[in-house]
């Protein structure tokens, strides 16, 4: 038999390929513990070769790196706007747990800063991830024609997204504990209870929870929420 003859790469796969083994690497590493010579060895190339793609070095790789995984990050939040609230949440909490439980010494290195390989472009990239995190959320809670949401609304999926992030890094120093289904539905009943929160001083905030929570169903993660708090809250009648 012969052999394949042999295809050069074009100048976008290569590049594409020196990305994929730096993010290999960084999943695990921080990105000071990661060297070119790293990821040419990784990439099955030579040092010269990774230079005569990112001429800036490891910066400019590690930047090329971090704006692959954010388009990444991005698609996980991405949802199509039908069915109950609760569980499009899920569904994009699966995809962001997984991506975290894939990249577990890179995702931390990522956000919690103090870096070599931190700068205001690497800082940018990742609260890009952030804003359209919290911009595809808000998509679904535009619920009627002319009815957007308010800045406490806003305020409040922004301070969820942070919350994610930071339940993501404390699971990892936890051991990855619990279980990424109980983590996601932690997380779930945060954003309702914080709704709801949000619902009982703002008006258009309550118009816009009530459609919400009408889509949802008794066997859902909402319906499984009322029915955990509803013995808690039914203790503190006498606060009425």
């Amino acid at each position: 038999m012969t052999a394949p003859a042999y295809r050069r790469l074009t100048v976008e796969e290569r590049r594409d390929q020196l990305i994929g083994a730096a993010l290999v690497l960084f999943a695990h590493r921080a990105p000071e513990d990661v060297s070119l010579d790293d990821v040419a060895a990784a990439a099955g190339v030579s040092r010269p070769l990774v230079y005569r793609y990112f001429p800036g070095g490891k910066q400019q790789l590690y930047e090329a790196a971090l704006g692959s995984a954010a388009d990444e990050l991005r698609r996980c939040f991405a949802e199509p706007q039908s069915g109950p609230l609760s569980r499009r949440l899920s569904r994009a909490l699966d995809r962001y747990l997984a991506f975290v439980d894939g990249h577990d010494a890179g995702f931390a290195a990522l956000l919690r800063g103090g870096s070599v390989a931190e700068t205001s472009r690497t800082d940018a990239i990742v609260d890009g991830v952030r804003r359209a995190a919290a911009e595809q959320i808000l998509l679904h809670l535009r619920v009627e024609p002319g009815l957007e949401p308010g800045p406490r609304l806003r305020m409040a999926v922004r301070t969820w997204i942070a919350a994610v992030e930071a339940a993501s890094l404390i699971w990892l120093d936890e051991g990855k504990q619990p279980p990424l289904p109980e983590l996601r539905d932690w997380l779930v009943d945060h954003f309702l209870a914080l709704l709801a929160a949000t619902a009982a001083g703002d008006p258009r905030a309550a118009r816009i929870a009530r459609a919400a929570l009408a889509l949802e169903r008794p066997d859902g993660p909402a319906g499984r929420l009322v029915r955990q708090v509803a013995p808690v809250v039914g203790d503190a009648l006498h606060l009425l």
